[in-house]
Formats: C-alpha cells, sequence, structure tokens
C-alpha cells in the first residue's frame, strides 16, 4: 500500500476546521501527511489542531477570497513544513432560496468563497508544487456541478465552475508533474446541511429515496477519495470528476 503513504507530505486544506475539510484532513493525517488547516473560526481551528496535534496540523485564519490570502497561507504552509505537495480547495458556503430572491451581494459571496477561492489557492500553489517537482490539488465540487435543484443557482453555478475550472487546470499544469482532481460529494451530514433540511421541506426524505446507498454521507466518507487522489496511487489521473456520493448521481 506504499503508493498511499503520505509520509513526509505536507498538505493544506481549505475550511478545514470542520465539516467535509476536517473529514478529509482526519483522512490525509492518518495517511502521513502533515496538515495547514484553513478557515475563519479560530475556535473550531484550535480544537482541529487539538485533534492532531500540533507536530502534525497547524491552523490559520485567512479570507480565501482574497488572492493577497491564498497567497499568504501557501507562503505560511510552506514555512511551517518546508514544502507543500497537497492542496484541498474545500472553503464553501450555500444558500438555498428562489433565484429570483438572491441580492447581488448573495450571489458574489457565494460564487468568490466557492469558486474564486479555488483558482486563487491554486494559482498561489502552482509555483512552490513545479519547483517541488510536482503536486496535488484537490477541488470539492458537488453533486450540484452535474445536477441542479430549484433552490441552488448560485450554488450549482459555481460548483459546476468548479469541476470546469479543474478539468482547465489539469491540462495547462500536467507538464508540471500536477494532478488536478474534483472530488464530487454527495448529501453530506454537516452543519451545512442541517441548515438546508430545515429550509427545503422533505430533503431528508428525497436524500434516503433517491440514494441507493440508502443513507447520508459523513464527512469521513471523503477520506479515502482524497487519499487516493493525493497520493502517487493517482499519478495517472488528471481532470477527472470523482463523485462520492452513495450512488445519488446514477439513480434516475
Amino acid at each position: 500500500m506504499n503508493a498511499f503513504d503520505l509520509s513526509g507530505k505536507a498538505a493544506v486544506v481549505t475550511g478545514g476546521n470542520g465539516g467535509i475539510g476536517l473529514g478529509i484532513a482526519r483522512g490525509l493525517s492518518a495517511a502521513g501527511a502533515r496538515i495547514l488547516l484553513v478557515g475563519r473560526n479560530e475556535e473550531k481551528g484550535a480544537a482541529a489542531v487539538a485533534e492532531f496535534g500540533a507536530d502534525k496540523a497547524a491552523f490559520l485564519a485567512a479570507d480565501v477570497t482574497r488572492k493577497s490570502e491564498c497567497e499568504a497561507l501557501v507562503a505560511a504552509a510552506v514555512e511551517k513544513f518546508g514544502r507543500l505537495d497537497i492542496l484541498v480547495n474545500n472553503a464553501g458556503v450555500s444558500l438555498r432560496k428562489a433565484p429570483e430572491t438572491y441580492t447581488e451581494d448573495e450571489w458574489r459571496t457565494i460564487l468568490e468563497t466557492n469558486l474564486s477561492s479555488v483558482f486563487f489557492a491554486s494559482q498561489a500553489a502552482h509555483p512552490v508544487m513545479k519547483r517541488g517537482g510536482g503536486g496535488k490539488i484537490i477541488t470539492i465540487g458537488s453533486v450540484m456541478s452535474v445536477l441542479a435543484a430549484p433552490y441552488s443557482a448560485p450554488y450549482a453555478a459555481s460548483k459546476g465552475g468548479v469541476l470546469q475550472l479543474t478539468k482547465a487546470l489539469a491540462t495547462a499544469w500536467a507538464a508540471d508533474n500536477i494532478q488536478v482532481n474534483a472530488i464530487l460529494p454527495g448529501w453530506i451530514d454537516t452543519d451545512m446541511t442541517k441548515t438546508a433540511r430545515k429550509v427545503v421541506t422533505g430533503l431528508h426524505e428525497h436524500v434516503l429515496a433517491r440514494t441507493p446507498a440508502a443513507r447520508w454521507g459523513e464527512p469521513g466518507d471523503l477520506a479515502g477519495a482524497a487519499v487516493f487522489l493525493a497520493s502517487p496511487a493517482s499519478d495517472f489521473v488528471t481532470g477527472a470528476g470523482l463523485p462520492v456520493d452513495g450512488g445519488y448521481m446514477v439513480k434516475a
């Protein structure tokens, strides 16, 4: 299983102090990687670092919608660990309501958090990874990268953009030995989706009925896919979108 070994590797996980990001960080850490967790909530960040241990993880508060802060977080990872091998672009937000009711600020916040941050962080990571001989960039899309719902217009637009951006970066940076792939989570039980269940009538029952696995996902369900895409096992995989959804997208 050496192909999945991340010992000696350094990773950045945006939105890594909770939810899907923390589930992925746990998987990367278990495989041997040291991790810089990035988020806005310092209390949650400190709790996550305590879980891993200060020798295996650190936390940085940053606004990933700003290019300068993405550059700073990459620099912080290099300063802390001496290298950067893996970037997981996980930071994201959602607001569920009818498309005609979104304000301009709400639209921009969702697009900038979910899509612009992926571009800026990947831009910042690219020269470091190139100098180091290669790297792995993992973006977090969604089943909404492909599907859509009446209450998800800006979210679906942003996640569709994430998948297409993933493909574009994969073709651009393959010559630098940087593989860029997306994970497309289904309905995962997080604080974000708990809010969704309060807003969208019947959502819980719909997810159970449509998902062949007949359950909601857990953040830890993303860990295996992330370790695969972060490890040498995926060296000939790039530009892919990997659903981790219990079969949600293949159900007619």
